[in-house]
């Protein structure tokens, strides 16, 4: 046990000095592979068509790249390597025979390399060899070549591959001349490889081209899809056609999406018939009301009782508009200019300094909106500005694509940290925003539901002015 026992620690004191110090590597590590995945996904496209093109094309571009790289390494290089070897082989024959042999048998070497080499030999006066041609940035041939011709040769020599289209020449310096000789182009080097590779391409491109259309017959229905969530999301009409279509988990969402429209629509008519029903009696009772203080004789409690009545309407109204929500309007095309200029001067009747402003105004704004329920969110931005500013400015802008709408006012404001609980229904913040001037605490709910039943929202922030500024923002 005493050896075994020692062996133990002495193996756990060094996992543990390993530990201690791969623990920091480890951490960067992570950190790094934590980066990259970031970094990967910032710059992976957002659409479902481009990353399945993705998922399709980048295997194929890895296939092709390793199949060309084991093609050029394997083949190509192997084939080129072999013909140039042969190549400098029968110049250096070529060169060992004409050092052998009289001047009177010079024509029968240069008969013997065209009959049976393939190569034109020529014999020229001694001199310099020309200067070396720039060579291109990848030139297999050049370099496969000049190897051999320097293995087998051992002379000095010039080459050109480039300067000519079918033919490679090689010039030799020899102690008494210049020896030239002339070698078709595809006995040196395999010419055909690229036809390979082309076809290759080729034929992936075309592969590729029926894959994406077959790809984009199946998006399709998930596009149509979206489109339809994205209208039904903002209030707009859907088109009675879209039928369930392509895969069967596509056709079970856009099934489901459909149901759950008849469901929400279903709930909404029964809200809004019960609502109407609702409405009908409290208004009738409220009437009776009014007709039997109408009646009685003016008196403080009369006027008081009076007042209570119109305050009840006025809430009842709230109510019903916040349940009723947009009452099932259909989002049609507006003209938003006209449509603020109406507001603006209805609003006059408030008494109250109202200016109405456009930044970087281009004509008529003109998009789909539930018109009666947009007019009411930003009747109800106003008013509540009304409520505690003498001062209103509405500013209107376009920034990319999305429709920005100021309320400015210089009352009391709201403090940052209640900015979010205004919106909850029946909130209110203190008596300097209280029930006694007839707010129901609905006006910033109902507004920011019609905001978001077009695909925008209400938000609060601080005037420049001092007050409160109310941001209703829409998609164009």
């Amino acid at each position: 046990m005493g050896p075994f026992s020692n062996a133990s620690d002495r193996a756990g004191r060094a996992f543990r000095s390993f530990w201690e110090v791969s623990a920091p590597a480890l951490k960067h590590l992570r950190a790094g592979y934590r980066t990259f995945v970031r970094l990967l996904a910032d710059m992976m496209p957002k659409g479902l068509y481009a990353r399945a093109l993705i998922i399709i094309i980048a295997p194929i571009v890895v296939l092709e790249g390793v199949i060309a790289f084991v093609f050029m390494e394997r083949h190509w290089q192997n084939v080129t390597r072999r013909l140039s070897e042969t190549t400098a082989r029968d110049i250096a024959a070529l060169i060992e025979f004409y050092d052998g042999s009289p001047a009177t048998k010079y024509d029968d070497i240069i008969r013997i390399a065209r009959d049976r080499l393939n190569l034109s030999m020529q014999i020229m006066p001694p001199g310099d060899l020309p200067e070396a041609r720039p060579k291109p940035f990848f030139d297999l041939l050049d370099r496969a070549l000049s190897r051999e011709i320097s293995r087998h040769v051992q002379r000095p020599f010039w080459i050109d591959t480039v300067g000519q289209s079918r033919h490679v020449e090689i010039r030799v310096q020899h102690s008494d001349s210049i020896l030239r000789f002339l070698a078709v182009r595809t006995q040196t080097y395999a010419s055909n490889s690229h036809i390979f590779l082309l076809w290759m391409v080729g034929s992936s491109v075309i592969l590729l081209t029926v894959a994406i259309l077959f790809l984009r017959n199946q998006i399709r229905p998930i596009l149509r899809l979206a489109e339809a969530a994205d209208d039904f999301g903002k209030g707009r009409a859907i088109s009675d056609d879209l039928e369930p279509r392509g895969a069967r988990e596509v056709r079970q969402a856009a099934a489901a999406f459909l149901e759950m429209r008849d469901r929400i629509r279903q709930h909404v008519d029964q809200r809004t018939t019960m609502l109407a029903g609702v409405s009908h009696d409290l208004r009738t009772v409220l009437t009776r009301f009014k007709l039997e203080l109408a009646f009685m004789e003016e008196s403080p409690d009369v006027q008081s009782l009076k007042a209570d009545v119109d305050e009840m309407q006025h809430m009842l109204e709230d109510y019903l508009a916040f349940a009723r929500g947009d009452g099932g309007e259909e989002a049609k095309r507006t003209n938003l200019t006209e449509l603020l200029e109406e507001i603006h001067e209805e609003a006059q009747v408030y008494g109250t300094d109202i200016e109405l402003k456009f930044r970087k105004r281009r004509g008529d704004v003109v998009l789909p909106l539930k018109r009666q329920a947009f007019k009411r969110a930003i009747t109800n931005l106003v008013s509540n500005a009304v409520r505690y500013g003498d001062k209103i400015i509405i500013r209107v802008a376009t920034e990319g694509q999305w429709l920005r709408i100021e309320v400015d006012d210089n009352g009391p404001g709201i403090p940052a940290s209640e900015r979010e609980n205004v919106f909850k229904p029946f909130y209110r913040i203190d008596r300097s925003r209280n029930q006694d001037d007839g707010n129901s605490g609905l006006g910033l709910a109902i507004a920011r539901d019609i905001a978001k039943s077009h695909g925008g929202d209400v938000t609060l922030g601080e005037s420049s002015m001092g007050g409160l500024r109310a941001i209703i923002s829409v998609p164009l």
